[in-house]
């Protein structure tokens, strides 16, 4: 069913896929926003909080973010979090560092750690960002512990910033006492909001040139309801686009404006969410009175 769809609308690749080169992703006012603390951060060799819902662009922030810095100056560390222990964090990251060696003591993993930014340092004359993505998943644990990966020469050179991305609990974590010595270097914030009707058809536009497709392919009311139906999520927003191309490809309509039929319907988990409208009726009209809160 995908590549038929693909192949009646004359697209080059997936619709609205999370699969984008850098230079392919939408630059949105809160992504300008986090590439500039982003880099105040870095400069100042602190740390700093992106924060935003689940599907609202974070990773791909920060994927668009690190892409700028060249490799010849920079050293980006990417971390995807756990719900594990210090234990576990520090050997992601020595993973990440390419440190083949495994050890259960918390001392020897920060001095391999240490040891091994110092190099990237001054040895390479690197500047190195440490980028913790889904960090609302650690434990209270890790937060109390994390900045003593930051100090080196009694805490004078700031050679590790790190920026922590999660969800917003994530500054709840961080209010404790025990997350107190981590909070009080954040020197930057952001913030993903969802965003607004007209950014959101700015959006699926943008999207449709990428894979070839320079006409639009949904109308004002169909555009509506994607931004109602998702709640200006861009992960939810995708999964809507394309499920109604899908939808118009198995019913040979040029238009993403069609009825919502079953196969729609098993794409988007809707089934039981949105009734079935008889064929013929809008698209639009068929997630008119889809809230966000539908979604969860």
């Amino acid at each position: 069913m995908s590549a038929s769809y693909r192949a009646f609308f004359g697209m080059k690749k997936e619709a609205f896929s999370g699969d984008l080169s850098p230079k392919e992703i939408f630059e949105t006012d809160d992504i300008r926003s986090v590439q500039e603390r982003f880099d105040y951060t870095v400069r100042l060799g602190g740390v700093a909080l992106l924060t935003g819902e689940i599907g609202s662009g974070k990773s791909t922030a920060l994927r668009y973010v690190a892409a700028k810095l060249h490799p010849s100056q920079y050293r980006a560390i990417h971390v995807t979090a756990c719900s594990g222990s210090i234990l576990e964090f520090y050997r992601l990251l020595l993973a990440e560092l390419n440190i083949d060696k495994s050890s259960n003591s918390r001392a020897i993993m920060i001095k391999l750690i240490k040891k091994e930014i110092r190099e990237l340092v001054l040895g390479k004359k690197l500047k190195v960002v440490l980028i913790v993505d889904e960090a609302s998943l650690m434990r209270l644990e890790v937060f109390a512990e994390l900045h003593t990966i930051t100090q080196f020469e009694q805490d004078s050179k700031p050679w590790l910033p790190i920026i922590l991305a999660g969800k917003t609990s994530l500054i709840d974590v961080l209010t404790y006492q025990t997350s107190k010595p981590l909070a009080s270097r954040i020197v930057a914030r952001s913030h993903m909001q969802p965003v607004s009707r007209t950014h959101m058809q700015e959006y699926l536009s943008h999207h449709l040139s990428i894979i070839g497709v320079n006409s639009s392919l949904f109308d004002e009311a169909a555009i509506t309801a994607i931004h109602q139906g998702s709640g200006g999520l861009f992960r939810k927003a995708n999964n809507l686009a394309r499920g109604a191309l899908i939808a118009a490809a198995s019913h040979c309509t040029g238009s993403a404006v069609i009825g919502q039929t079953p196969i729609f319907a098993r794409q988007s988990g809707l089934m039981n969410r949105v009734s079935v409208p008889p064929f013929g009726r809008g698209f639009s009209e068929a997630l008119q009175g889809l809230s966000s809160d539908g979604w969860k």
